[in-house]
Order: C-alpha cells, then sequence, then structure tokens
C-alpha cells in the first residue's frame, strides 16, 4: 500500500518543486549541460568537474525528479528522514527567490528511473548541452508495465490501434507519457523488431535529445541510443570505442591510449570509462575550454571504485554504490585485468530489475565463470538463487552464498589470510561490511550512505 501510495504521489509532489526550481532557473539563467544515462553518469560528471573547476555549479548527488530540484533550490535532505519533508515543503517556496549562483554553468546528473521522468527532467531543465553515455536495463520494473501494454496492444485489431493512436496524440489526454509509449512502439513496429524493456527505457532518455539546443554528445555505439537520435533538433557528435588503442589496470590507478594520446587516471576505472573521457574532451572542445590532458584533478565519490588498506594486509575496492546490469559487467571487466593473482569478488543483488532480474543474475554467472577468481561470496535472494546455480556448475569449490552480509562479514574476518584484493559490487548493504574490514577505521568516513537511515537500517541487520 504504502509503495502504491509513493508511485500515485511521486510526480504530483515532484511538481510541486519544479515549479520553484523553474522560479530560480529563471533568475539564475545558466548554460545548462545534462549528463545522463543508464550507467557511467557520475563518473562523466567528474570527470567534467576536473576540467572545469570553479567555471560551473554541479549537481552532485542529485539526479532524480526530486534531487535536481532541491539543488536549484538549494535544499538538502541530511539524514534522509521523513520528518525533514515539512521543512523542504515550507523552504522550497522562499528559496526559489533567493540570490542565484555565480557560477554561468549548471551540469546535472539526470537519470530516468521510472515513465515520465525523462520527460520531467528534460522540460525543467531545457539543456544547452546533452551528454547520453549508455542505456542498459536499470530500474526495469518500472517499465515492465510499458512492454506488457505494447504486447497487448499488438494483439488489438488494425482499426483498434488507429483509433487508440488518434486518442492518445488528441490534446494531451491521458497519462502524460502514453503518447511516448504509444509512438516508442509503432516504431518498433515499423523495423518489425520486438518491443523490449530497454526501448522503453531508450525513449525515456530519448526526452532530453527533444530538449536540448545546441549539441547532443552520444555513446556511438549503442543501437539503442542510435535509435532515438531522429528526435534531437541538436547537432549530434558520436564518440566510440573505435577510438581506444589501449587500456591498462594497474594496482591503484588506469591508463587509457585514445586516439594516440595517454590518459593516466588516478583512479581504478572500466574500459567503458574511455566513453566519458571523450565526451568530456568534446564537451570542452564545444566551450573552447583547453583540457588538462593529466585530469590531474579527477576523484570520484564514494563507493565507486574506491581503494583502502584493509585487515590482514589486504586491499578492498569499494565499488558498493550501486548495481545495474552494465555497471557491475564493466567493474567485473576492470577486476579481471587487475594486477593480483589473489582477486576476491564480493557479489550483492542488482535489484529493481522486475521481469528480467533472472536473465540479467544468470548473466553474471556465465560472466564470472570465465574469470580467474581465487572467491566468489554472494550476497543476497537473488545471486544466491541465480547466479550461484550458473557458478557452482563450474567453481562449485570458489563460490559460497549467504543471505545477509552478516553472513558474509563473518566468514570474511575468519578467511582472508593476507594479500587478497577484494571487489564489493552490488545491493545488500555491502558498505557496511567493509566497514569492519577496514585497517584505519578513520577511512569509515570515506564509505558511502553515511545518512542517519542508512546507520540505522545497517543496525537492524547486525552490522
Amino acid at each position: 500500500m504504502i509503495n502504491k501510495l509513493k508511485k500515485l504521489f511521486y510526480f504530483p509532489i515532484a511538481y510541486y518543486f519544479r515549479f520553484f526550481a523553474q522560479i530560480q532557473l529563471a533568475i539564475w539563467k545558466p548554460i545548462i549541460i545534462v549528463v545522463t544515462g543508464s550507467s557511467g553518469k557520475t563518473t562523466l560528471l567528474h570527470l567534467i568537474e576536473s576540467q572545469l573547476q570553479e567555471k560551473a555549479r554541479y549537481s552532485h548527488q542529485a539526479n532524480s525528479s526530486y534531487g535536481i530540484p532541491f539543488d536549484i533550490l538549494g535544499l538538502r535532505r541530511k539524514n534522509l528522514t521523513p520528518e525533514e519533508w515539512v521543512y523542504l515543503f515550507l523552504t522550497a517556496p522562499f528559496t526559489a527567490f533567493k540570490n542565484p549562483p555565480k557560477e554561468k554553468l549548471y551540469i546535472v546528473e539526470a537519470d530516468c528511473d521510472r515513465p515520465y521522468e525523462g520527460k520531467f527532467l528534460a522540460e525543467l531543465l531545457k539543456p544547452e548541452v546533452t551528454l547520453w553515455t549508455n542505456v542498459s536495463r536499470t530500474h526495469t520494473v518500472n517499465f515492465d508495465s510499458i512492454v506488457k501494454k505494447c504486447h497487448c496492444e499488438d494483439q488489438a485489431k488494425p482499426e483498434t490501434k488507429q483509433s487508440q493512436s488518434k486518442d492518445l496524440f488528441a490534446d494531451g489526454k491521458g497519462l502524460p507519457h502514453q503518447s511516448a509509449d504509444w509512438f516508442a512502439m509503432t516504431q518498433n513496429r515499423r523495423r518489425k523488431t520486438t518491443f523490449k524493456v530497454e526501448d522503453a527505457i531508450a525513449y525515456e532518455f530519448g526526452y532530453f535529445l527533444e530538449e536540448t539546443k545546441s549539441l547532443a554528445i552520444v555513446n556511438g555505439d549503442s543501437e539503442l541510443i542510435k535509435n532515438q537520435l531522429n528526435r534531437s533538433k541538436a547537432k549530434v557528435e558520436k564518440v566510440t570505442q573505435t577510438e581506444l588503442n589501449n587500456y591498462k589496470v594497474f594496482k591503484d590507478h588506469t591508463e587509457f591510449r585514445i586516439n594516440g594520446k595517454d590518459y593516466s587516471i588516478n583512479a581504478l576505472l572500466p574500459k567503458e570509462a574511455s566513453y566519458s573521457i571523450l565526451m568530456t574532451l568534446a564537451l570542452l572542445d564545444f566551450l573552447k575550454i583547453k583540457p588538462d590532458l593529466s585530469f590531474s584533478k579527477f576523484s570520484l565519490p564514494p563507493g565507486r571504485c574506491s581503494f583502502f588498506k584493509g585487515i590482514n594486509n589486504t586491499i578492498i575496492i569499494d565499488s558498493s554504490y550501486n548495481a545495474t546490469p552494465d555497471g557491475v559487467m564493466s567493474i567485473l571487466g576492470m577486476l579481471d585485468q587487475y594486477p593480483s593473482d589473489k582477486k576476491w569478488l564480493v557479489l550483492g543483488d542488482m535489484i529493481e530489475l522486475g521481469n528480467e532480474e533472472q536473465e540479467e543474475h544468470e548473466k553474471l554467472g556465465s560472466l564470472i565463470a570465465s574469470m580467474k577468481l581465487v572467491k566468489v561470496i554472494l550476497v543476497g535472494p537473488r545471486v544466491s538463487k541465480y547466479t550461484y546455480e550458473i557458478l557452482k556448475q563450474v567453481q562449485d569449490d570458489k563460490v559460497v552464498k549467504f543471505l545477509m552480509p552478516k553472513g558474509t562479514l563473518d566468514y570474511l574476518i575468519n578467511n582472508l589470510k593476507g594479500g587478497e584484493v577484494v571487489l564489493f559490487k552490488g545491493a545488500r548493504f555491502l558498505e557496511g561490511i567493509i566497514e569492519h574490514l577496514l585497517a584505519d577505521k578513520n577511512d569509515v568516513k570515506k564509505l558511502c550512505r553515511r545518512e542517519k537511515i542508512w546507520q540505522l537500517r545497517r543496525k537492524q541487520w547486525g552490522l
């Protein structure tokens, strides 16, 4: 019941904050640059920040229909507790008229977790430039209904389809995103392809193309993105991995050779980060700003391949902030190339995948089975059910599973002998496990989810 009410009131309440955010934007009048896509957005945002620094303002930790209006209005949720909402509602009208930021560039990370979110945010931001990293199966549980609707419509009579199409486009009747759903479905029929959940996700991201004024910089290897490019009125620039000449992972940094030039990034990044480097360079060219090819000021927020010294002289790679299918695959690819013969993987669930949940977790099992790992520790019901079934057929002696993170923590404390490299990726409060494995307890503040609400939840789970 609570989840149904949240879905019902999500956009009506978001419109309240968007209204006041629009007032502040009208006063501020920044040049807006949107960074969007299913994964890799935060890396791209921080690559851009490493170049522009104080020349721009950045929507750190804000990428949703609530987070972005809050960021524009200067509002913050400090503890993520329910009582904060009273303050936010009362304060929003006053912050709409505050003195605007001095920066004239606004770099915004924008997500599409649900149908209509892309349209909602694109119409608010109306970006000068959009950078679109990729499309994958993220938050698919929210888009499954569109796919189901498409399949039902495919079985309807032609005249019924024609009638429904007319109704959906007429005078904006029905739900705000119905016309988009119908258009996406008919486009796939014309191409004679099956309408999949990733098509619905790609279409939602495509609203940013519709609102972009000058330039869209996109992943030119993604067919899903290519299918949306006709919606852009702006110039489109594509970047591809054919421009990547070499990629190498070291113990504490990553090197890329792109278009004959070397880039040494002081962080552990997957191969796919080459798209983000290319997009950053393309944006700087558009802005007529000379790049710092060393990316010397680049850093990432907590939980994105952070590097720590652990107990028993271990190395901890903390990528616990989130877990999308493409994101997990890319991080596993990085781990596969990491220079160590004592690599362990702690893998949590990927959540909000809906009908695609089993397929995506089984894909992970197949990929992990091909990697050279000493130990694989699965944490959560999804990886224990689907990923484990794949792995036990080929690596039964290397894989263990736990439903709860406390069991995983106990196993690690008892079995880490020294010198292991342990990568953490996925849901299930993995940051709470890492907290107890750090050699320097002061590093706890460098972990993700430090807000009060997360501390309480981890405590309830025995962490």
